[in-house]
């Protein structure tokens, strides 16, 4: 039978050959691959968190934990690839801030406590955040800075998030020099002092913005209504009596030449035919 407790601590020691053997020989009993991740390999990441967290181990621990969970997650990546993370995080250190060892170890421990990770890297500026943010799925934004002098680039990728309409996006901040003081006054929701606690602080963002979601009334769906069909523009005046108007009747069907004169005077008669000539007196 599988052990996933020896799992767990093999994780913790930051065993990996170990590590990698239980993790086949557990596929190999059909023990399932999510499961064996779950209680095997999430459960010792999260002892060494534990235990960074009150100062019992140190990066170098933590680091040597990461390797070894990661060699037994890529065996049991190809088994669980449609497994639903706990939630997705874009991770970066803000504008002229290079450091990254403290965003790295915070985006391993995300990892290793089942979420996804967006990396968006050092001296990112804050349309870096921004476009991160529009991503599909994510949740939160976690920003880190190394130096007092880029700390308000903190606030300046808050303020740009607001104008993008993205604030449901949950922001927490970390960093040697950041305080929760700090991230009360720039509006950030949150503040990890470490990577450990950082875990902590994600599946509480996490939870309490389901918990917000779940307040909100459920909006009743409008039913859109029918376009109304245009009524048919009335006949135009019985299609403008037949569009055109008939041609007026031909001028009395052109005026009939006035009769000629009188056909004519006829000629006077021959004056009496001409005169009979007078007989002659004997």
């Amino acid at each position: 039978m599988a052990n996933l407790e020896a799992i767990a601590e093999a994780v913790d020691k930051g065993d990996r050959e170990t590590v990698v053997r239980l993790v086949q020989e557990a596929l190999s009993e059909k023990v399932p691959a999510e499961q064996i991740l779950k209680r095997g390999l999430v459960v010792g990441m999260d002892r060494i968190r534990h235990k960074f967290t009150t100062n019992e181990a140190f990066i170098p621990e933590v680091l040597i934990a990461d390797r070894a969970m990661d060699a037994g997650w890529k065996i049991l990546e190809p088994f669980i690839k449609g497994l639903k993370p706990v939630g997705t995080v874009a991770i970066g250190t803000v504008k002229q801030d290079l450091h990254d060892i403290g965003k790295n170890l915070v985006a391993k421990m995300l990892r290793g406590h089942g979420f996804q990770v967006i990396d968006v890297g050092v001296d990112c500026d804050v349309q870096k955040f921004v476009a991160a943010a529009r991503q599909q799925g994510t949740q939160i934004v976690a920003l880190s800075a190394l130096l007092t002098t880029t700390m308000p680039n903190m606030k300046e990728v808050i303020t740009a998030l607001k104008a993008a309409g993205l604030r449901n996006v949950k922001v927490m901040i970390g960093g040697a020099p950041v305080t929760q003081a700090y991230a009360d006054e720039i509006g950030a929701d949150g503040y990890a002092a470490d990577a450990g606690s950082a875990v902590d602080l994600a599946m509480s963002l996490l939870t309490a913005g389901e918990a917000v979601k779940a307040a909100r009334p459920a909006k009743k769906p409008v039913a859109k209504k029918a376009p109304a069909k245009k009524k048919p523009a009335k006949k135009a005046a019985a299609k403008k009596k037949s569009a055109r108007k008939k041609p007026a009747k031909k001028a009395a069907a052109k005026k009939k030449p006035a009769k000629k004169a009188a056909a004519k005077k006829k000629p006077a008669r021959k004056a009496a035919a001409k005169k009979k000539p007078a007989k002659k007196r004997k």
